[in-house]
């Protein structure tokens, strides 16, 4: 595959007079999108999408650009930039946040690389609702995001709720950096503290009013059978043990101990749901329901963490 993007790659640059214009390089990245056979899922859903990002980021542009300019012309020196950006997607297969440097999340930016996964969770709509009705807001005064990856989850919700205070957490110091990143970002270091710990081992002894997490909970099966652009992400942030639920185990077991006495929790389990709940199919959990698309959060109280505490 190498071979041949560089070869055409190499008639291209020789082809002055075909590609033009801004909508020029869109198309054109759209058919060897297509005919190379990228996934797409880490920020777009489809490869017309995926390659106007990848121009308009080349160009220092966004969406909101009038229509009229994607048929402005643009420089050789440009138009080299984007067919690198091109080739690299097609040939090193990572995914497009990684090339660009930034993903969207919650209406709000987000610094990423190859440290942290790429933000694409349905955990933005809760958000956007400050949970609600699932918390009360005004009620909620600490909370704590584990496996907080590059900070997304737990920075936008303390954008999202001015008077808390979030404590976010990852084993690894390498996603730590980038989520220290992203809070300096935002100007949130007076209220979002990042602690390196494994899940609770080095959480401070308190209780949170909300926890949030969205864990690793891929098994190895199913990690070993995704897209190429998947095993770009870090691994450990992705797979987790022989049925996907060792990390997820540990969170229900541990959770109620560091949950107030009417505190919450709420955990991304994905495709993975069917298989949590055939490992505990005793235990009652409350799925939520999203408007937007995506699927796979479920809540439950202190109490009910309590109350099924011998399942787990």
């Amino acid at each position: 595959m190498t071979c041949y993007f560089d070869r055409l790659l190499h008639s291209i640059r020789y082809m002055s007079e075909e590609l033009k214009t801004i909508r020029d390089l869109v198309r054109w990245g759209t058919s060897e999108f297509n005919r190379n056979g990228i996934f797409t899922g880490h920020g777009t859903d489809n490869t017309q999408d995926e390659a106007l990002a990848l121009v308009l980021h080349s160009l220092a542009l966004d969406y909101s650009i009038d229509e009229n300019t994607l048929d402005c012309h643009i420089t050789g020196e440009e138009k080299e930039a984007i067919l690198d950006l091109i080739r690299q997607r097609i040939t090193t297969r990572k995914p497009l946040s990684y090339l660009t440097g930034h993903a969207r999340f919650a209406e709000l930016d987000f610094i990423v690389n190859e440290n942290v996964l790429v933000p694409r969770s349905p955990f933005a709509e809760l958000i956007n609702s400050s949970y609600y009705p699932w918390i009360e807001p005004d009620q909620v005064l600490t909370v704590l995001d584990l496996c907080t990856g590059s900070g997304c989850i737990g920075i936008a919700t303390a954008y999202y709720l001015p008077h808390i205070q979030m404590t976010i957490s990852d084993v690894s110091e390498q996603a730590l950096e980038v989520a220290r990143q992203n809070i300096r970002h935002h100007r949130l270091e007076y209220r979002v503290t990042a602690i390196k710990s494994d899940l609770f081992e080095d959480i401070p002894d308190t209780r949170f009013d909300l926890i949030i997490s969205n864990p690793p909970y891929v098994s190895t099966a199913e990690y070993d059978a995704l897209p190429a652009e998947y095993h770009q992400e870090p691994r450990i942030g992705l797979e987790s043990g022989e049925d996907g639920m060792d990390i997820v185990s540990k969170i229900l077991r541990q959770a109620a101990s560091y949950l107030s006495d009417k505190g919450v929790i709420i955990i991304e389990v994905g495709a993975s749901a069917e298989l949590l709940m055939q490992k505990y199919p005793e235990v009652q959990f409350n799925w939520i329901e999203f408007e937007r698309g995506g699927d796979g959060i479920f809540v439950m109280t202190r109490e009910e963490l309590e109350q099924y505490q011998h399942y787990y």
